[in-house]
C-alpha cells in the first residue's frame, strides 16, 4: 500500500509487506484486533526526545530515546560524543578525540540539535507517543509483546529502541501501516492544547509528511478524576512499567505524598501483590489509588532531510549545563570550591529530613531486591 501514490518520495509512503513470520504475522493480527476493542486514538502526555545518527547506508540510526525535553537529548548527545572521545583516545584517535570533545563541549554552551562530527550527522529528534483506548479503558499489553524479565529485573533487558533504523523505506504488515497512516493524520482538537503547539503540530504535518513506528514501549496510567492519565515515563517492556510503579510505592510516594505509617504499609503490600503476582491492574486497598499497565506507540515524523527535530512550542525551560552553572554562579548559588550557599535552618533541615527518609526507603528496597535474587543485602 503506498500512502500518496506511486510517484511520490520514499519518506511519503507507507509501504506494507507480507509478514512472512509467524510471530510477525500473530503480531500483525492482534493490532487488527485491536482496532476493534480499542478504536479511538489518544495523546500519552507530551513528546520525547532522543538522538539519530545519519547511516550511508540509508535511514537513521536511534541512539536512544526518552528524554522528556530537547535539553535533556542534548546533554545525552554530549555524554555519546565524550564516549566517542574516550574510545578514540583509547585507539590512539587524537584528530578524532578532539573532534568528539569539542563537539560535546559546544553542546554544553549551545543549543544545537544537529552536528556533523568526523563526517557523520547526528540529531536530536522528536516523537509523539499515543495510546488505544475503548469501553475498557487504555489498551494493555498484548500477549506478543516481549516481556521476558522477573519482577525487580527488567532493568537488565538491552533495549529495543537503541540501534532501530528510522528508515520508511522499510516494509510494515498492514494493521501497522494502517496504524501509521491514523497517527500521521492525527492532531489535537481546538482547545485541547495551546495555539502555538497545534500550529507546530499542522506545520509538522507538512514538513515531516511521513513516519516510522518506534518500538512499542509501555507506562502505568493513573485513574484520576474520571479519568486516566499518565502517572510514569514509558519504559521497554510491561514488567519495567511494573518495576517503575513498585519503585513509586515503596520508595517516592511516602515522601512526596507524606504518608503515615498505615499508607505506607497499603501501599506496601501493594506493591508487593504485583512483585508476587504481576498483572497490568493494581489497585490500593481502601480506594488509595488505581493503576494499569497501558501500551504506548511512538511515532517519529519524517521529511526530505530525514527525521524531525523539537518543535518552538516543545517545552524546552533548561539552558545547556554551562550556561546554567554559570547562571548559578553569577546569582550566588554556586561556588566553584567546595560548600555553598545555606537556605536557612528550617528549609534546609526540612530537606535534609526528607532526603534522610528517601535514602533509607531506597537503601530498603535495594536490600529487598538483593534478596530477591539471591543475593546478599
Amino acid at each position: 500500500m503506498t500512502h500518496h501514490g506511486e510517484d511520490v518520495p520514499t519518506y511519503r509512503t507507507i509501504r506494507v509487506t507480507e509478514q512472512d513470520d509467524p510471530v510477525a504475522a500473530f503480531s500483525d493480527e492482534e493490532a487488527w484486533r485491536a482496532r476493534e476493542a480499542y478504536p479511538e486514538i489518544l495523546g500519552a502526555g507530551g513528546p520525547v526526545f532522543g538522538q539519530a545518527r545519519e547511516r550511508e547506508e540509508g535511514g537513521w540510526e536511534v541512539i536512544g530515546v526518552g528524554a522528556g525535553t530537547p535539553q535533556d537529548a542534548r546533554d545525552g548527545l554530549a555524554t555519546t560524543f565524550r564516549r566517542l572521545a574516550s574510545a578514540a583516545g583509547d585507539a590512539g584517535d587524537e584528530a578524532g578525540r578532539a573532534a568528539c570533545t569539542a563537539a560535546a563541549e559546544r553542546l554544553d554552551w549551545e543549543r544545537v540539535d544537529e552536528l556533523t562530527v568526523l563526517g557523520d550527522r547526528y540529531r536530536v529528534v522528536r516523537g509523539e507517543q499515543f495510546l488505544r483506548t475503548g469501553p475498557e479503558g487504555p489498551e494493555p499489553p498484548r500477549p506478543s509483546d516481549p516481556d521476558p524479565a522477573a519482577p525487580g529485573e527488567a532493568h537488565r533487558v538491552p533495549s529495543r529502541t537503541k540501534g532501530f533504523v528510522i528508515d520508511p523505506a522499510v516494509g510494515t504488515g498492514m494493521s501497522e501501516g494502517m496504524l501509521k497512516l491514523d497517527l500521521l493524520e492525527f492532531v489535537r482538537a481546538p482547545g485541547t492544547v495551546p495555539a502555538d503547539v497545534r500550529g507546530d503540530a499542522r506545520r509538522a504535518a507538512r514538513t515531516h509528511p511521513g513516519g516510522v513506528l518506534l518500538p512499542v514501549e509501555f507506562m502505568i496510567a493513573e485513574w484520576h478524576q474520571g479519568r486516566w492519565r499518565p502517572h510514569t515515563a514509558a519504559r521497554g517492556t510491561p514488567q519495567g512499567a511494573r518495576d517503575a510503579l513498585t519503585m513509586w510505592l515503596r520508595v517516592r510516594a511516602p515522601v512526596t505524598l507524606k504518608l503515615d505509617e498505615a499508607q505506607r504499609d497499603a501501599y506496601e503490600r501493594a506493591a508487593n501483590l504485583l512483585d508476587e503476582r504481576p498483572a497490568n491492574d493494581l489497585e490500593i486497598e481502601g480506594g488509595a489509588g488505581r493503576f494499569k499497565v497501558v501500551r504506548v506507540e511512538r511515532l517519529v515524523r519524517v521529511g526530505p532531510d530525514g527525521p524531525e527535530g523539537p518543535r518552538p512550542s516543545d517545552f524546552d525551560p533548561d539552558p545547556p549545563v554551562e550556561v546554567h552553572a554559570r547562571r548559578l554562579r553569577e546569582q550566588g548559588l554556586l561556588r566553584d570550591e567546595e560548600g555553598g550557599q545555606g537556605d536557612g535552618e528550617d528549609g534546609a533541615g526540612l530537606r535534609s529530613a526528607e532526603m534522610r527518609d528517601f535514602t533509607q526507603l531506597i537503601a530498603k528496597e535495594q536490600a529487598r531486591r538483593g534478596r530477591g535474587r539471591g543475593g546478599r543485602p
